[in-house]
């Protein structure tokens, strides 16, 4: 049995690997790397009884993994690359072994994974971060169930510039309530649901639009989500618009936020 653990920047994960399978699953939140990388250990071994001597070894990941540099309870421990552990888990949850993932964590990497490698062709600062960020500003709320449940209720005519406000017709493949520029109207009555939805939707549209980028150059149609962003029901509806215009479609593989973790255990087994 091999434990992959993604030591992320506010949540990490940790999986149990056994002959080639996921076979369990666990996630905790600490600031600390060693705090969470140790904590989420023992949670995945003591909820499930799993017996130390039955672990072979432990794979960690994650923007806190270089923090670990002994083995953790004298389990033979090593660090495996996140661009690495991403593309492996993304082609194993997919099935699909010619991919772009987007993964979506506190800020957003889109890889390349095929039989040829694994190659990070690059990313952005936008992600689940800039959503917390803007809401501890913007919005009562920067607890993450309560932006979405905000911005369930939100009307983005009231945030965003629309192509309909600007010309009476659809452009090429743009609709009427295309988004021509985020944030750009802001009217005064705009609430709190408004705002929320102006957010959402603004950072899966950045995200929606790298990933059609990086699929077209690669010509391949469809796009892996991965990360914690992955289960955001509303930046499906975004990805889903995006699909629309551009033919690209946006999949999402059942334990998706647990790509990195299980990339991780994965790699090099």
């Amino acid at each position: 049995m091999i434990i992959g653990i993604d030591v992320g920047a506010t949540t990490t994960k940790a999986v149990s690997i056994e002959n080639g399978a996921l076979t369990r699953k666990v996630k905790i939140k600490a600031s600390d790397p060693v705090t969470a990388a140790t904590g989420a250990f023992g949670k995945i071994v003591f909820e499930n009884s799993i017996a130390i001597q039955a672990i072979d070894g432990i794979r960690i990941t994650g923007v806190g993994a270089s923090n670990i540099t002994n083995s953790i309870f004298g389990i033979p421990t090593s660090r495996v690359n996140e661009i690495i552990a991403i593309g492996t888990g993304g082609i194993f949850l997919s099935g699909l072994d010619n991919i772009i993932i987007a993964n979506i964590g506190t800020g957003t990497a889109i890889i390349e994974a095929n039989d040829c490698g694994i190659t990070h062709i690059g990313g952005s600062g936008v992600g689940g971060g800039t959503i917390l960020g803007l809401a501890k500003k913007l919005l009562p709320t920067a607890e993450f169930g309560n932006i979405i449940d905000l911005a369930q209720a939100g009307n983005l005519s009231r945030v965003d510039l629309l192509l309909e406000d600007i010309m009476d017709r659809d452009i090429s493949f743009l609709h009427k309530e295309t988004t021509v520029a985020n944030f750009g109207k802001m009217s005064d009555s705009a609430s709190s649901e408004d705002i929320a939805l102006g957010i959402i939707n603004m950072v899966y549209q950045v995200i929606g639009m790298l990933s059609v980028f990086a699929a077209r150059a690669k010509n391949i149609k469809q796009v892996i989500v991965t990360g914690n962003g992955s289960g955001n029901r509303l930046g499906h509806k975004v990805l889903a618009d995006i699909t629309g215009m551009y033919g690209i479609e946006f999949l999402y593989p059942t334990d998706a936020e647990y790509t990195t973790a299980v990339g991780a255990g994965l790699a090099d087994r």
